[in-house]
This record gives C-alpha cells, structure tokens and sequence, in this order.
C-alpha cells in the first residue's frame, strides 16, 4: 500500500504556483476594477459578473486551502482576503437576480407602491454596499499579491467566458388531470407552511434599528449563522413543495393567487440567501478566524457594523416584510384548497395520549402538513407540536374526550388511529392506509 507523504514547498517557490492558478482569477479582476467599465463608480455588477467572480474565487480558495495557505503566516491574509469576496458575492449574487425578477413578481406583493419604491430602493443600496465590500476586497487580493511577489496579468476577462447563467425549465405537469385532489392537498400544505415561515421570522421581533450597539444586541440574538441556515432552510423547502407539486399544474394556471404566493416566497428566499452568507462572514472572518493577523487585516478593510446594518436592517428585515405582505394570500388559500371538519372521539379507560400515541398524532398531521387543532377540557392547541400536546393532555389527564379540527385527510387518519388503539397493540396492527407512521 502506497502511504502519500506531503512535501514542504519554499514560499518563494508557492508564489510561481500561485500566479500560474490566479491568472484567470486577475483577469477577472481587472474587469470588474476597470475605471471605465463595470468597477466604473457608476457601473453595474449584473448577476453574471457576481456568478462568475464566486466561480474564480472558489476554485482559488480551494487551491489556496490544498497548500494549506491559510495556515502559512505570508499566506494566511490573502486565503482570508480570497474566502470574504466568496460570501460577498454569493451575496451579491443573489440580490442582484431578486432585483432582476422583482417586477415581476407584480404589485400585489407590497402593501402599496410607496412600500414597492422603498423596498428596491434599500435593496438595490443593498447591493451596491456588496460591490463596495467586493470592490474592496479585490483590491486587497491585488495588493497583497503583489507584496507577495505574484506579477499580475495584464489582460481582462473575455466577454465570452462568462458563465450563462440560465434558469431551469421544464414541461407542464399535466399528465392526469385526475391528480388535481393530490394537488390541493399540497397546495394547503404549501399556503400552511407558508404562514409557519412568516411567523417563525416575526418572531425574530426583526426591525430597522440605527443605533450601532443595539443593533448588534439584537443581530447576536436572532442572526447568528445557524439561525440563518434554519430561516433559509425553511423557505427554500416551502419553495421546493411548490416547485415540485404545484408549479406549472393545471390549479395554479387557473388560480393567481398561487404564482403571487410563490412570488413572495421567492423574493424572501433570495433576502434570507444573503443574511444567511453575510453571517457566516461574520462568524467566520469576524470572530472565528483562524490567523489573528489576517482577522485585523480583514477588519480593518470591511467594518463589521456596516454588514450587520446590511444584513439585518435591509435583508432580514425586507424578507419579513415580504413574507408578512404574503400572509392574505396564504389565509385566503387554506379553507378553499381544505374540506375543514371536525373529529370528536373518546378513548376508552385502558388508552391514554401519553407520549408516544402523541407523536402518532403529530406524525399525522405533519404527513399531510396542514394545520390541526385539539380541543381537551376546553383547552386547544396545535396538534402538529408534540410540545404543546403534551402540555395540553398532561393538565387534563383525566380527560378522555377529544375534538380535532381540520382538513379531513388527517382527521381520516387521526379517527383510525384512535379506532387501533393509538398504536399501543403494535404498530404492525395498523391499517395499510397508516404505513406512513411505520417509517417515521
């Protein structure tokens, strides 16, 4: 068995192969910095120039990271310098492509056209301050590139090398008409988990804060890089549902309300896409960075306060706003794409909801993701949220009558499996119809 061994290289040496691997990365950068095109002060990044500048940066940071640069101290502040302009422009990015579809998302996203103007205008200054971070950080590789002693090509970034950027298409899902009842499930579990999403960021109490060391109280609080992941995560599954089951089907070409549903989804995607890399700069190039040097250097270049006012008094705080201005159209969707019923049973002495039937019950609602309600005593609570189940039949433990409300699917389900004694016989006793619970 061959053992690879890892061969020391003079850093001398390392700058040749640098300047061999950045070459296409300079000419780049001499595009986007050309006093007289787009690094003009009053040129434009398009989504292309974004796009690609995240393709050269990545495939430098990589080789950077195979030499192990970042812990090599002449090479440690051009990895970090290198690893920034990646999540700026992942950033940039993904503003630059909201702002090209923003209009068309239509008027009926804002509260009024006072609200539209406001939004693309802190938006777009949104955008500029992330060409101003990128500005500045290509500078900085420059720079330090040459003190390393790399001779910096000349030549610009052909017109033709840039990356299309195209979007993905595809045919109509109109195979079998007949699937219309599958699609109106996922159209309440769409218009469900939509009113989750905007809830989940109004608890964030997000707002437009101008005084720095409150500002930065509250970014702490509900903006560090895992909140981030969890609100972008949850939006980009919202979107995913409707893009695999809704998108292009026979329902949403009759119904507007769905593609303006899916507009507010979108444009708050592409927000949270932003806050989620801009804090993972923060966490990472702010706080965690792995050279001290390189953290003051890159501190020094880019004024943390001014990326936490970024992030959260125009990304974050837009994408609630949007979300929000979305809720009418969720609430007017869910009782018409729903046949709301009502469930009472009562269960014998020998059963009670304990934990685990409980998360049966959950297991249900959350299968068909459409919201249910439990009465117990008077007392009603989410049936989706083994939390607040629990609270709810442990204050009453005695009670044995329960009503559920809801869409009928998971009030069908629910009535079995109170009818095979919660489970508690075995879950291979279920019926066919409850496998689901099976694989949970």
């Amino acid at each position: 068995m061959e053992t690879k061994l890892k061969e020391q290289v003079e850093e001398r040496q390392f700058a040749g192969f640098l300047q061999t691997q950045s070459e296409v990365f300079f000419t780049l950068l001499n595009t986007l910095l050309a006093p007289d095109g787009a690094g003009a002060a009053d040129g434009a990044w398009t989504k292309k120039h974004f796009f690609q500048l995240i393709n050269e940066a990545d495939d430098l940071e990589s080789f950077l990271d195979d030499y192990g640069a970042r812990y090599n101290r002449s090479y440690a502040y051009i990895t970090e310098l290198v690893a920034s302009l990646r999540w700026f422009a992942y950033s940039g990015y993904s503003i630059s492509h909201l702002l090209g579809r923003l209009d068309s998302y239509g008027g009926e996203m804002w509260e009024s056209p006072e609200a539209r103007i406001e939004a693309q205008t802190a938006v777009h200054e949104g955008l500029l301050f992330l060409r101003r971070i990128s500005i500045r950080l290509l500078e900085g590789v420059r720079e330090e590139a040459v003190r390393l002693g790399v001779e910096i090509t000349p030549e610009s970034f052909p017109e033709t090398n840039f990356v299309a950027v195209t979007t993905r298409r595809q045919l109509p899902r109109n195979v079998d008409e007949a699937e219309l009842l599958h699609e109106e499930q996922k159209i309440a579990e769409v218009a469900t988990k939509f009113l989750q999403a905007a809830e989940m960021i109004a608890d964030t109490r997000v707002r437009q804060i101008g005084d720095d060391e409150e500002r930065r109280r509250l970014f702490s609080l509900i903006c560090t890089e895992e909140q981030a992941r969890v609100y972008e995560a949850t939006v980009h599954n919202l979107q995913s549902t409707y893009d695999t089951h809704i998108q292009n089907t026979v329902l949403e070409g009759q119904d507007a309300r769905l593609t303006q549903l899916r507009g507010h989804t979108s444009a708050a995607l592409h927000l949270l896409e932003a806050v989620t890399y801009l804090a993972h700069f923060i966490e990472r190039h702010e706080t965690e960075t792995r050279s001290e040097a390189a953290k003051r250097r890159i501190a020094a270049l880019i004024d943390r306060s001014d990326v936490e006012r970024v992030t959260l008094n125009t990304f974050l705080y837009w994408a609630h706003r949007i979300l929000q201005n979305g809720i009418s159209v969720a609430e007017d969707l869910l009782p018409e794409y729903t046949n709301l019923q009502e469930l009472e049973v009562v269960l014998s002495g020998e059963y009670a909801l304990h934990a685990r039937p409980a998360a049966l019950v959950v297991g249900i609602v959350n299968h068909y993701g459409t919201p249910v309600e439990m009465e117990l005593a008077g007392r009603r609570c989410n049936a989706g949220s083994i939390l607040e189940l629990l609270v709810t039949v442990g204050s009453n433990p005695h009670e044995q009558h329960f009503v559920f409300r809801g869409d009928e699917r998971p009030l069908r389900d629910i009535r079995l499996l109170f009818e095979h004694g919660l489970g508690e016989r075995g879950l291979e006793r279920l019926p066919a119809s409850l496998d689901y619970l099976r694989q949970q």
